[in-house]
């Protein structure tokens, strides 16, 4: 299900983002969930594809975030697609409003894990990739891969 870092196990991470995005800086945000959500979290039925975060009315809000129904829930089940809180502080939210403003960066969600038996969410600094590099980051992967099996194959 997810992997063991420390006191930290990865629920899911997101690779497409490290493709499409250049990845500035990350930072860690918690998430205001209710009821089932944080079980259906714990399980990894959740969504986060084409997600993103923005900035409203000096809140941190994450959108386009799918977290399936509890299969044994009942009528206290939440909505899958509701629009749902991030928890930082304020000045860090006021730093991230002037960068996505001014140099135009876009707030992607990187990672979700449990630490302490809270789910966190990592929140990536990102900025758009060309058509260019991101032919360049697929040649570099290869050649990687290309060097690491002739290395193996080697000894």
């Amino acid at each position: 299900m997810g992997k063991q870092q420390g006191d930290i196990k990865v629920l899911a991470s997101n690779k497409k983002a490290r493709f499409l995005y250049y990845v500035n800086e990350s930072m860690e945000c918690g998430i205001a969930l209710h009821g089932t959500e944080v079980k259906s979290m714990r399980s990894a039925m959740f969504s986060f594809t084409d997600s993103y975060a923005k900035i409203e009315n000096n809140e941190l809000l994450l959108q386009s975030f799918h977290i399936s129904p509890y299969k044994f829930g009942n009528l206290f089940n939440h909505d899958p697609d509701r629009i749902r809180k991030l928890l930082v502080h304020k000045s860090e939210i006021k730093k991230l409003k002037r960068k996505v403003e001014q140099k135009g960066f876009t707030l992607i969600p990187l990672k979700f894990y449990l630490k302490k038996g809270l789910i966190k969410m990592e929140l990536g600094i990102c900025k758009g990739k060309d058509l260019k590099d991101k032919r360049n980051t697929i040649k570099d992967r290869d050649q990687k891969r290309d060097s690491a099996r002739e290395i193996r194959d080697r000894y």
